[in-house]
């Protein structure tokens, strides 16, 4: 008799249109995962009688519910879906303007992508955000790297080279295209999604098909260690599952290319200062999903969003006042990342940016080697963002170079 493996067992992803019933086969999308150890769950009851025969007499099946995790490695495009289910916005293509006559300054880390008309923050450029420059007369070192805006204002643009190689001076160049590269989301102000899903694990050595319906990602931690993959875990609720012997999602779409994302591969601001100290970082998104039987069901009805939050933390060695002192004031400060897949001009990227958050501890450790400090922090909305400013107004923004 054949046992199911691992290795064989696929997993697909499938947007619904309605809360709990199963989308089209067609078009489900194959995830990269290192695990996905998803079930259905029942609560129990068992009779509490007391009975002369001092034993007991029922146990019953209750309410069905699908619980587990899926964990994976991050990179770009594969897990967009569930990031833009928790973020309640869907992934868009960022701000670009066209025929722009640009001057390039500076001699590194840091250059200025300066416009002789126009204005940056009009068109929706933000801190945080990675572009690239193409079209016009550029300079081939110029041309379509990938740009982080560490500083904006309507008509300068403060910038960091990803893969760490030089601009050239030069300008001004007529004709010049400036694009946010790929797509991004997050939490809105308005306008939010409720998305929900249905997941399927197809174990093929032994053709058995489990689809988990009314699936919603109820947690993502992310966890940027300094050496290794980065990596994010997902916590998955859902309504229902249905056993079969044939695969439900037809066809579906081969998993993603992209490369996976790692922490040496990449910038990390803290207050706007580049980092070079920190030793790790991870964070939570949490969108605090609940649900509650009802009266003649064996299933819960929905799953009902709520607040979405952030928290995290960073750690870093102790080296002065700087990091400490932005807990000692209650300092409103911003965190951003972006990492990419490998470290050509340009290479396939996820950034994520908190434009303000409140550290809630200080703390150090104590051993012969060198002393770390560990930053809890809580991620609010930035509530000075928006349209026409250099900053978005929101808890967390993801930026997706596939997605």
């Amino acid at each position: 008799m054949p046992q199911a493996t691992g290795i064989f067992k696929q997993v697909a992803l499938k947007r619904e249109v309605t809360f709990g019933v199963a989308p089209g086969a067609s078009a489900a999308q194959l995830l990269r995962r290192v695990t996905s150890k998803i079930d259905l769950k029942k609560d129990t009851y068992q009779s509490n009688e007391i009975r002369p025969d001092f034993q007991t007499a029922d146990f019953r099946h209750g309410v069905r519910r699908v619980k587990g995790t899926l964990a994976g490695e991050l990179s770009p495009k594969t897990y967009s879906d569930p990031f833009a289910a928790m973020l309640k916005r869907d992934f868009t293509a960022g701000a670009s303007t066209a025929a722009a006559s640009v001057t390039i300054a500076g001699t590194g880390p840091t250059y200025t992508v300066t416009r002789a008309a126009g204005s940056f923050l009009t068109d929706g450029f933000k801190i945080g955000d990675v572009i690239r420059l193409s079209v016009g007369t550029l300079n081939a070192a110029n041309i379509n790297k990938n740009l982080w805006i560490t500083a904006l204002t309507a008509t300068v643009a403060t910038v960091m080279v990803l893969n760490a190689t030089s601009l050239v001076a030069e300008g001004p160049i007529t004709g010049t295209t400036i694009t946010v590269f790929g797509k991004k989301s997050y939490i809105p102000t308005t306008g939010h999604t409720d998305v929900s899903f249905s997941l399927e694990h197809w174990y093929s050595d032994i053709a058995q098909s489990e689809l988990f319906t009314g699936v919603k990602f109820d947690k993502a931690d992310v966890q940027l260690p300094p050496t290794g993959m980065a990596t994010c875990n997902f916590e998955v609720m859902g309504q229902g599952m249905t056993p079969a012997q044939a695969r439900y999602f037809t066809s579906p779409t081969a998993v993603t290319t992209t490369g996976v994302v790692a922490a040496v591969n990449g910038l990390l601001l803290v207050n706007g200062v580049a980092q070079t100290v920190v030793t790790g970082l991870n964070f939570s998104l949490d969108p605090k999903f609940s649900g509650d039987p009802v009266v003649g069901a064996n299933v819960v009805p929905n799953l009902f969003a709520g607040p979405v939050g952030v928290t995290g933390q960073f750690t870093a060695y102790f080296t002065d006042n700087t990091l400490r002192d932005l807990f000692i004031s209650e300092a409103e400060i911003a965190i951003m990342v972006v990492l990419t897949t490998d470290n050509t001009a340009a290479a396939d990227f996820v950034s994520f940016v908190m434009p303000r958050i409140k550290l809630s501890d200080a703390a150090k450790d104590d051993g012969t080697g060198g002393t770390v400090q560990t930053f809890p922090f809580q991620a609010l909305i930035n509530i000075n963002g928006g349209t026409g400013t250099s900053t978005e107004q929101t808890t967390l923004s993801v930026q997706d170079s596939a997605a």
